[in-house]
């Protein structure tokens, strides 16, 4: 079986080490081409990656859209702390190349977002989010817990709360949804145990984005399939 050409943006990084980890193990996907900000591009190469994968920067992101588009490769993108800047570039590249961004690449997490609907039946409840991240993280609230609170909020048809987000040691993630009333309290709530998780989800991701057509996905449509 040929296995997927991967380049990785943010190799030297945390995730790109955990990617990189994951990859070696793969059946699927081997890393091709790693990318590190600061080196002359190799254009040649470039063109032949299958899939890009980036957890670089926010201010690298758009270098990366223009190289996949270039070369109509897809991109699998995890870094979190975009503006609206960013964001606007999503749609723009998804008319070009199949585009994935997630805030969380875990599968777990993706089942936690869809979980949430059912809240759509006691939309009277009082909710808070309450997430936790090691002192590294910068953006605050995460990326997944903005995730989860829009998708909270569509589901019980009203503004919420901001996150609670404490960080604190070397956690690599812990996700919290409380819905309250007078009488009872329900909790979900979601560990990551690991950065495995993510590069893991990251890869699946890669793989499953490769045989997309031109459009900007989401992680939940690994699992569940894009919506119509």
């Amino acid at each position: 079986m040929k296995k997927l050409k991967i380049g990785l943006v943010g190799v030297n990084g945390r995730m790109g080490k955990e990617i990189q980890a994951v990859l070696a193990q793969s059946s699927e996907a081997e890393l091709f081409y790693p990318l590190l900000r600061d080196e002359k591009l190799d254009s040649k190469k470039a063109a032949k990656v299958d899939v890009w994968i980036d957890f670089s920067s926010v201010e690298f992101f758009p270098e990366v859209l223009k190289l996949a588009a270039k070369n109509k490769t897809p991109v699998v993108c995890g870094t979190t702390g975009f503006t609206s800047k960013e964001k606007a570039l999503l749609p723009k590249y998804g008319k070009q190349i199949p585009l994935l961004w997630a805030s969380n690449m875990s599968m777990g997490v993706v089942v936690l977002n869809e979980a949430l609907k059912v809240f759509s039946a006691i939309s009277n409840f009082d909710y808070q989010i309450e997430e936790i991240h090691h002192n590294r993280k910068k953006d605050k609230p995460s990326g997944t817990a903005i995730t989860l609170q829009e998708n909270l909020e569509k589901a019980v048809g009203r503004e919420l709360p901001e996150p609670l987000a404490i960080r604190g040691g070397g956690v690599f993630g812990v996700h919290k949804i409380f819905a309250m009333s007078d009488e009872e309290v329900i909790t979900f709530e979601h560990s990551a145990l690991n950065r495995t998780v993510f590069a893991k989800g990251a890869v699946r991701a890669a793989v499953w984005l490769a045989k997309q057509k031109p459009g900007q996905y989401q992680i939940r449509d690994v699992l569940f399939g894009k919506k119509a």
